[in-house]
């Protein structure tokens, strides 16, 4: 309790000085003379003071749970090792250990590469061994998300733990986190990610202490806590109702769509239509089609509706048609009674001006111009609502219960069951052991393909208008996807001494001492939360990242934009579990590279324009120890860069 009242006194602390700081930027600072750059610095410090607030809201409700108690018996547990194309020595140990589990369970390895070795390697070990069936021929097939939705719809225990290839469990993982579904209303426990072939330095800033730790408790505190995708045990039962509910809303969206598409087929018909028996069957099908649509938001049952819309669009239809039919039979008994009198004319009998006889004519001309009523638009209606395909021809299964709108599949499944109203627990001991990856380009490609896949929820299923969620559930997934757009702050964050050292550029009014009273006061405030948030926790390594991939944060922001607005795909890239050739890393990271080499020389640039005369000593030693900053933080490239792979624990003495 007084680890808390401190956290929240810092927390509060924090936040007042940082909003104190970030009104006076907006209304006494920012030098309007150069506004290009000071409106995207004062624009990104306000976004990193929005950060260091959703933070604070993190933490202030931390939740440490106590020991969960010992498990409930008859527990039935399916235990899920997705895998693709990794090593299948790997995959073997993590399915030996898997099976050797102590709480009763079954084994199951998920082979989305459908190898003959891995079956042969399965049956070895005594564990299930599934792949995908025909039905996924020619169909999405989701990755990841896929693979356990195909595996849920081959089993049947009431807990599905979820392994990564490469993570190892211990045996009691199930022994520690059953009891938690004790409570009905839980759905996920999730356990910490630990990765046994890091050393010390971490240099590629793959452990995540202070996410797998405070943030995930804090989370937590707000049953907020999310699935990261391994080391999870999630309620089956739970997904099933998230998988039939996304089913049925994704029905009543096509539903939807077919029946506003409706409504314009018929707009653009009814003004075509002279005829009055016409256009009232027009618009009356188009009645039908607003009052569908007010049903269903009413929440009337799906298929009650349909049925409805499609019996009144077949009246219309039939009325129509049935009208029509008499018409055309009127018009062919008057040719009918037509024929025999013509054949019969005598020669030099009156005629029209055309020499056809007026009874003739009269009958043509009746035919001529008739107005035919325009079944092929109540055709396209009715074939629209009918068209909703209630068994997802497109996919292999109608219902998916592990969410497929992105990349990445944990952090959407997890929200959408918050927003069901599932509980999640966030149990903080380390029950399985991974691998990280040992080189610069997986480690890019894997932090990638987690920032696309968070962006991709955000745009698609923004949390901040997600039906179900409570306010501290929103602001938790928020949080998380509001970390993912600091790219751009640190472009700005860097050029910014650069101008003023090079050109003499303020973006501030002045160095003054109003500016250092409220600068200096938040930023030893919001390291000093970070420091009892962290409870003596490394987590400087993981602040030097969140800088320094800022070109991959950009480029996640982008491409999963990209993807959601036209459609342009993503690709899902398995991370290796070897280590990669590093030739030619140092292109990875190249503007990283050049914004340190741009910085040094501003750093003498800014020198020599202090030396000589044309620089204020204040703005001067500011901005040089801001380069300083951003170059001890970008160095962890230049680490990443030299690092050669996990050596063991005997070389890293």
């Amino acid at each position: 309790m007084r680890r808390m009242v401190v956290l929240r006194v810092v927390v509060t602390l924090t936040l007042v000085l940082g909003l104190n700081y970030t009104v006076w930027r907006w209304l006494e600072s920012v030098n309007w003379s150069a506004w290009w750059i000071a409106v995207p610095l004062v624009i990104a410090e306000t976004y990193s003071f929005v950060d260091v607030t959703l933070f604070g809201i993190t933490m202030w409700k931390a939740k440490p749970r106590e020991d969960p108690g010992p498990p409930p018996e008859g527990v039935t547990v399916d235990v899920f090792i997705t895998t693709y194309n990794e090593d299948v020595a790997l995959v073997a140990r993590t399915a030996e250990a898997a099976r050797d589990i102590r709480y009763p369970h079954r084994t199951w390895v998920l082979d989305d590469g459908a190898r003959p070795e891995m079956r042969a390697e399965a049956e070895r070990l005594g564990v299930g061994y599934v792949v995908r069936g025909a039905d996924w021929a020619d169909r999405p097939k989701h990755a990841k998300a896929g693979n356990l939705n195909n595996a849920l719809a081959l089993t049947d225990g009431e807990l599905i733990l979820v392994l990564d290839a490469d993570q190892i469990p211990t045996p009691d993982i199930l022994d520690r986190t059953v009891a938690y579904f004790d409570d009905p209303q839980v759905a996920l426990v999730q356990t910490p990610q630990f990765f046994t072939n890091v050393p010390e330095a971490d240099p590629l800033g793959s452990q995540a202490p202070l996410f797998y730790g405070p943030i995930q408790q804090g989370k937590d505190g707000w049953n907020a806590a999310f699935f990261c995708g391994s080391n999870a045990i999630l309620r089956r039962d739970a997904l099933m109702q998230l998988g039939l509910v996304g089913y049925v809303r994704e029905t009543e969206r096509t539903v939807r769509e077919a029946l506003h598409t409706s409504r314009r087929v018929l707009q653009r018909a009814r003004r075509q239509a002279d005829d009055l028996r016409v256009a009232a069957a027009l618009d009356e099908v188009a009645r039908a089609s607003t009052q569908a649509l007010r049903r269903l938001d009413a929440g009337d049952p799906l298929g009650e509706v349909t049925y409805a819309f499609q019996r009144r669009v077949d009246e219309v239809s039939s009325s129509v048609v049935a009208a029509d039919m008499a018409a055309i039979r009127a018009d062919l008994e008057a040719l009918g009674e037509l024929a025999p009198a013509l054949a019969a004319a005598p020669a030099g009998a009156q005629s029209t001006a055309d020499g056809r006889d007026p009874a003739h004519a009269d009958a043509l001309t009746a035919l001529d111009t008739r107005e035919w009523s325009p079944l092929g638009a109540l055709e396209s209606v009715r074939a629209l609502v009918r068209a909703v395909d209630v068994d997802r021809g497109d996919e292999a299964m109608p219902v998916m219960p592990v969410a497929t709108l992105s990349v990445t599949e944990d952090m959407a499944t997890a929200m959408r069951l918050h927003a069901l109203g599932w509980k999640t627990v966030y149990h903080h001991e380390t029950l399985a052991h991974g691998l990280a990856p040992e080189d610069l380009g997986t480690m890019i490609t894997q932090r990638l393909r987690w920032a696309q896949g968070t962006l991709q929820v955000f745009l698609q299923e923004n949390p901040l208008t997600v039906k179900g969620l409570r306010l501290g559930q929103r602001l938790m997934y928020g949080a998380t996807m509001w970390s993912y757009l600091s790219g751009f702050t640190a472009v700005v964050y860097l050029a910014a001494p650069v101008i003023f050292l090079c050109f003499g550029v303020l973006p501030v009014t002045a160095w003054s001492v109003d500016f250092f009273a409220r600068f200096l006061p938040f930023q030893i405030a919001s390291q000093l939360l970070f420091l009892v948030s962290a409870r003596g926790l490394r987590t400087w390594r993981g602040q030097q990242y969140s800088l320094a991939l800022f070109p991959v944060w950009i480029k996640a922001t982008w491409t999963a934009a990209a993807n959601v607005w036209f459609g342009r795909p993503l690709g899902f890239a398995v991370t290796p579990k070897q280590r990669q050739s590093s030739a030619g890393a140092w292109r990875l990271v190249r503007p990283q590279l050049v914004a340190m080499a741009v910085l040094v020389v501003a750093a003498v640039v800014g020198v020599v324009r202090w030396a000589l005369g044309y620089a204020p000593w204040v703005g001067t030693a500011v901005n040089l120890a801001w380069v300083a900053y951003d170059l001890v933080v970008l160095s962890v490239i230049v680490q990443a860069l030299r690092y050669r792979g996990y050596q063991g624990a005997e070389k890293e003495a």
